[in-house]
């Protein structure tokens, strides 16, 4: 079967392969859908140890609330649900640790859902593990 290339491939390419687009330069926020934004501030900073970086007034009676890695990087969002996108879903959130097995351990104990094993650490795929929030929305922990 051909391959048909899409108009919108074949436009503003640059030399390397890439595009002319500049205005966007990095990866700023993703998005995580919470059942309680305040419950989900508790989560992230307590047992996470990130910062609270917004929780400002949004539209009308919502909120815009953000929290950032201590390493820094892209914040999360943590934003009402909205039609299907619900809790309860895989984040595509991939944390960076120093020791994922001592945060496995650490996260463990303090009762967060999390694999029962750690993957990966032969070699080929760094150490790795999920888990998730307080939402059961899933997360990843890998080797930096």
């Amino acid at each position: 079967m051909a391959r048909r290339r899409v108009s919108w491939l074949t436009t503003g390419e640059a030399a390397e392969g890439g595009t002319s687009m500049a205005q966007v330069t990095r990866l700023g926020r993703v998005l995580v859908p919470v059942a309680d934004q305040d419950e989900a501030i508790a989560f992230y900073t307590h047992v996470l140890g990130f910062t609270l970086t917004a929780d400002v007034p949004f539209g009308q009676g919502s909120r815009w609330v953000e929290v950032t890695p201590p390493g820094g990087g892209a914040a999360v969002a943590l934003v009402p649900p909205q039609g299907s996108y619900q809790p309860g879903r895989m984040t595509g959130i991939s944390l960076s640790s120093t020791d994922p097995r001592a945060d496995h351990a650490e996260l463990a104990g303090r009762g967060v859902d999390v694999d029962a094993e750690i993957m990966g650490g032969d070699g080929s795929v760094p150490p790795l593990f999920f888990f998730r929030d307080h939402d059961k929305n899933t997360l990843m922990i890998s080797q930096e």
